[in-house]
C-alpha cells in the first residue's frame, strides 16, 4: 500500500477552495511567492528595529546615561561601517565591490563623507538635548531642505502643488516647537544642522555621482566614506573630547555593560544602512519614504513610553501636521514624475 501511494501521489489532482484544481505549476510558484513575502516582511521589520533601536540608544547613551561624548560615538558607528561593509563585500559578496575610478571621484565621496559626518554629529549632539519626538519632528521637515538646495544648487524648480506642501511641514514644526515642553535652542539648532545637512548630502550626491562611470550602490559608497569619516573623526574627537578615552576606560571598569551598549549600538548603526539597502533593493525607493513616514511616528510613541518625556497636546498635533505634510509632499512628487 505504501508503495503505490509513493508511486502514486504525483498523479494526485490538488484541490483547492471550493473544489477547484490548482495546476501542479502554480504550487511551487505560490510557496516561492509566500516566502518573498515572508523575507520582504522580515526586512521591514529589520529595517524598522534597527532605525528606531539606533535612535533610542542613542538617546539612552547621550542622555540618560550620561556618555556626553557624541563625536566618539559617531566614530564607533563609522568604524563598525568600515569594518561590517568590507566583510560583507569583499568576503561574504552580498553586493559585486564597484572600484574607484578616479582621484576626482575619491575627493567627491570625501566632500559627501564630511557632509554625512557632520548630519549624524549634529543629530547625536540634538539627542543630549531635546527628546526622540522632538528630533523626529524636526527631522520630518528633510523635504523641505531638500527642495530649497535643490533650488540653490541646481535651479531645479518643483511644481507649485510640490512647494505648497512644504507649508504644512514647516508650520508644524513651528506649532510643536511651541508646545514643547522639553524645547532646547541648542539642541534645537544641532537637529536643525542635522536635517539640513542630510538634505545636502542627498542634493549633492545625486551632483557629483551622477555619471554613469561614477555611479556607486548605496552598500559600496557606505565602503570608502566611512573609512574617511573616521579619519576626518579622529582629529575631531582628539581636540573636543580628549578626555573621552580614558573616560571610558573608567566607565568599563565600573560597568562593562558601557562597553556591550557601545558594541550594540555600533553594530545596529551598520545594520541601518543594511536593511535600508535591502528594502530598496526589495520594494522601491517610494515603498521606503512611506515606511520612514510611518517610522518618526513609531519611534514618538515608543520612545514616549521609555523615557516618559514629557508632550504637550499642541506638540503632537504640530508633529503631525509636518508628518501630513511630508506625505502630502511624497505623493505630490510621485505624481510630478
Amino acid at each position: 500500500m505504501t508503495g503505490l501511494i509513493a508511486q502514486g501521489k504525483d498523479k494526485l489532482p490538488r484541490v483547492g477552495l471550493g473544489g477547484h484544481h490548482i495546476p501542479h505549476s502554480l504550487v511551487p510558484a505560490m510557496g516561492s511567492k509566500v516566502s518573498s513575502n515572508v523575507f520582504t516582511i522580515g526586512l521591514i521589520g529589520a529595517w524598522y528595529f534597527s532605525n528606531i533601536g539606533v535612535l533610542l540608544l542613542n538617546k539612552y547613551l547621550l542622555s540618560n546615561y550620561g556618555f556626553k561624548f557624541p563625536i566618539f560615538l559617531t566614530m564607533c558607528h563609522m568604524t563598525a561601517c568600515a569594518l561590517f561593509s568590507y566583510v560583507a563585500i569583499a568576503w561574504m559578496k552580498a553586493v559585486p565591490m564597484q572600484t574607484l575610478r578616479s582621484r576626482t571621484q575619491l575627493l567627491k565621496i570625501t566632500a559627501l563623507s564630511i557632509i554625512f559626518c557632520s548630519s549624524v554629529v549634529s543629530g547625536n549632539i540634538s539627542l543630549r538635548f531635546l527628546p526622540v519626538s522632538f528630533n523626529q519632528a524636526i527631522g520630518a521637515t528633510t523635504p523641505f531642505f531638500t527642495a530649497v538646495f535643490a533650488y540653490l544648487i541646481t535651479l531645479r524648480r518643483e511644481a507649485w502643488l510640490t512647494y505648497a506642501t512644504l507649508i504644512p511641514v514647516v508650520t508644524g514644526v513651528v506649532i510643536a516647537s511651541g508646545g514643547e515642553p522639553s524645547f532646547h535652542l541648542y539642541g534645537f539648532i544641532m537637529c536643525l544642522t542635522a536635517t539640513a545637512a542630510r538634505a545636502l548630502k542627498s542634493v549633492v550626491q545625486g551632483i557629483l555621482l551622477s555619471s554613469e562611470g561614477e555611479k556607486l550602490n548605496s552598500m559600496n559608497l557606505l565602503l570608502y566614506m566611512a573609512p574617511i569619516a573616521v579619519v576626518v573623526l579622529l582629529p575631531a574627537t582628539l581636540i573636543l573630547e580628549p578626555n573621552v578615552l580614558g573616560i571610558t576606560i573608567a566607565l568599563a571598569r565600573k560597568d562593562f555593560g558601557i562597553v556591550v551598549l557601545l558594541i550594540i549600538n555600533s553594530a545596529m548603526a551598520y545594520f541601518v544602512n543594511l536593511t535600508n539597502f535591502l528594502v530598496t533593493k526589495h520594494t522601491s525607493a517610494l515603498t521606503l519614504q512611506v515606511l520612514g513616514n510611518a517610522k518618526g511616528a513609531v519611534a514618538v510613541v515608543v520612545s514616549i513610553l521609555l523615557f516618559r518625556n514629557p508632550v504637550s497636546v499642541t506638540g503632537m498635533l504640530g508633529y503631525s501636521l509636518t508628518v501630513f505634510g511630508v506625505v502630502l509632499y511624497s505623493e505630490s512628487k510621485r505624481r510630478c514624475k
